[in-house]
């Protein structure tokens, strides 16, 4: 049988419509000519080639007059556009000369231009050019490179440009989130009171999806500063969400468990085990408390960080990972014990799963920024206290 196999003719527009259904990111190829010229060559067919050794490879039209000049140049400088880039790409991309004039970048080591706010840059030489159709395949060694703006890419994606950036840390809004937080606020002059009374910051969130918790109510006490707040958004990575998860389905705990952040990527048996136990607890006692470290409230800092970075940077795989460690890190004990009146505590926080409208646990009270080194007398009061202000919230 012969298996050769025909190519039917079509119009070109086809298969640059069936291409684009691909996303390919946008680079910027650059390069000092013998003359001192700056060469500067946008093109959307950068792709990692090998590891051993190290290649990456471009292809240009055949027909590039930059490329002809680039291929005198000692070396080639790759640049990886980030996703604000469009702009400053479409500039180069429609100069014919002096494309680089006003754009702000600097000298790569081997003296190739960087742009200031691309990605990353790889310092290359051609080691090979292969005949492609139009195009060259054009082989680099590499030589040199670093990641300075870790951002979501720009990419080409159907005809068009843009950053296109999921993470799992993103989950579907529930669409039922409103009666939650109407509850909320019909507790408000209870709230109120609590955080005055205890002298702590008090917050209610509600779940907006499994992967995202919103405030939705926040009191401060007297005193209590507004900088030591988590931000208003947090991701449901552990230790964070146990009131969420402890009644929840073996797979949606599971899905959370799977989030904790280590430089292995892998879950030890023993920090498994460790956040099971606590969920077992919460579903015996209504509640949960965590106790600082000799370091005070510093050791919170870390996962206040990671929720600003997760509120205000966008959410690439690099960002998600360094935010579930910075998370994941924090020297917070979060070990269960029970609390006598006579001994002396260090609370960093007392969270409380509370009910919504609909009967199920998706909305959780939090005290923190609690008064420290009390007796156990006070903070079984501050618990009465809050499960009060639970119950009230649970019957609006």
């Amino acid at each position: 049988m012969d298996n050769d196999l025909v190519s039917r003719q079509f119009d070109p527009r086809t298969f640059r419509n069936a291409m684009g259904h691909y996303p390919t990111g946008v680079a910027l190829v650059t390069g000092r000519a013998p003359d001192g010229e700056l060469l500067a060559m946008v093109v959307g067919t950068f792709s990692s080639v090998s590891l051993d050794p190290p290649l990456v490879s471009f292809m240009p039209m055949k027909s590039s007059s930059t490329f002809r000049k680039m291929q005198e140049c000692d070396s080639l400088c790759i640049n990886i556009f980030g996703g604000e880039q469009e702009s400053e790409m479409l500039s180069i991309a429609q100069r014919w000369q002096n494309k680089l004039d006003g754009i702000d970048w600097y000298p790569s080591p081997a003296g190739d231009p960087v742009l200031k706010n691309s990605i990353a840059w790889i310092d290359t030489t051609i080691a090979d050019t292969v005949e492609a159709g139009d195009h060259w395949i054009v082989l680099c060694r590499v030589h040199d490179l670093e990641v300075t703006n870790p951002v979501p890419p720009l990419l080409f994606f159907q005809g068009g440009y843009g950053s296109f950036v999921g993470s799992s840390l993103l989950g579907r809004l529930r669409h039922d989130s409103l009666p939650a937080i109407h509850a909320a606020h019909g507790a408000s002059a209870e709230l109120e009171d609590l955080a005055d009374s205890i002298g702590c910051e008090v917050i209610v969130y509600a779940a907006l999806s499994e992967d995202e918790f919103a405030t939705v109510y926040s009191a401060l006490g007297p005193d209590v500063s507004q900088e030591h707040r988590f931000a208003s958004r947090v991701p449901i990575v552990p230790p964070i969400g146990d009131t969420y998860m402890f009644d929840k389905p073996d797979d949606v705990r599971d899905r959370w468990l799977a989030k904790i952040g280590t430089s292995s990527g892998e879950v030890p048996d023993e920090v498994r085990q460790s956040h099971c136990r606590r969920l077992e607890m919460l579903r015996d006692t209504g509640h949960l408390i965590a106790h600082l470290p000799d370091d005070g409230g510093a050791a919170y800092q870390q996962m206040i960080e990671a929720t600003n970075e997760y509120l205000n940077a966008p959410l690439t795989p690099f960002a998600e990972k360094t935010i579930r460690e910075l998370i994941g890190s924090t020297t917070v004990d979060y070990t269960q014990r029970e609390i006598t009146a006579d001994q002396r505590y260090t609370i960093g926080s007392i969270v409380f799963p509370v009910r919504d409208p609909a009967g199920e646990h998706t909305m959780t009270l939090r005290l923190a920024q609690l008064p420290q080194d009390v007796d156990g007398e006070t903070v079984n009061r501050w618990i009465g206290q809050a499960e009060n202000v639970v119950h009230t919230i649970e019957a609006d």
